[in-house]
C-alpha cells in the first residue's frame, strides 16, 4: 500500500516539477522518500533541493546514492547533470549527460545537451583546444565559413 502511495507522490512531484513548482515538488518527493526510499524519488528530490534550496553537496550525494542502487537508469544521470549545471560545473555536467545517453536515449538529456551547445573539435587535433594556435585558427575558419 505504501508503495502505491509513494508512486502516486512521485507522479505528483514530477507534474509539479514540469509545471515549474519546485517547492511543491520537494514536498511530494520528500513524502515519497519517507514512505518508500526509492532511488527515483531520491534522484528527483536531489535535483529539487539543488534548484530551490541550493544544497548542491547534499543533492549530489542523494543522486549518487540513487545511481549506486540503479546504475543503469539514465534518469539519475539527467538529474545529476542538472545538479552539476546548477553548481556551475558545465564540463562535469556534459560528461554525466553523455554517460546517461550511453545507457538509453533520453529526450530530456538530449535537450539539455542541445541547450548547452556543441563545440567543434580543435582545428589541430594534436594540440589542446586552449592552445592559442587552435583558438586563432578556429576563429579564422569560422569567419571564412569553413567550419
Amino acid at each position: 500500500m505504501s508503495s502505491n502511495k509513494a508512486t502516486d507522490l512521485i507522479r505528483k512531484g514530477m507534474e509539479a516539477l514540469n509545471e515549474g513548482s519546485t517547492l511543491v515538488a520537494i514536498v511530494h518527493f520528500e513524502d515519497a522518500v519517507k514512505l518508500d526510499d526509492s532511488p527515483t524519488a531520491r534522484s528527483y528530490l536531489a535535483f529539487c533541493l539543488a534548484k530551490e534550496q541550493h544544497q548542491i553537496g547534499r543533492a549530489a550525494a542523494l543522486c549518487l546514492s540513487a545511481m549506486q542502487e540503479e546504475p543503469n537508469k539514465a534518469l539519475h544521470y539527467l538529474n545529476l547533470g542538472r545538479i552539476y549545471l546548477l553548481a556551475g560545473e558545465k564540463t562535469r555536467a556534459i560528461k554525466t549527460f553523455r554517460k546517461g545517453l550511453k545507457l538509453e536515449r533520453n529526450r530530456q538529456i538530449i535537450d539539455e545537451l542541445k541547450n548547452l551547445g556543441l563545440r567543434q573539435p580543435p582545428v589541430v587535433k594534436t594540440l589542446h583546444r586552449d592552445n592559442p594556435l587552435n583558438k586563432c585558427l578556429g576563429i579564422l575558419f569560422h569567419k571564412l565559413g569553413m567550419r
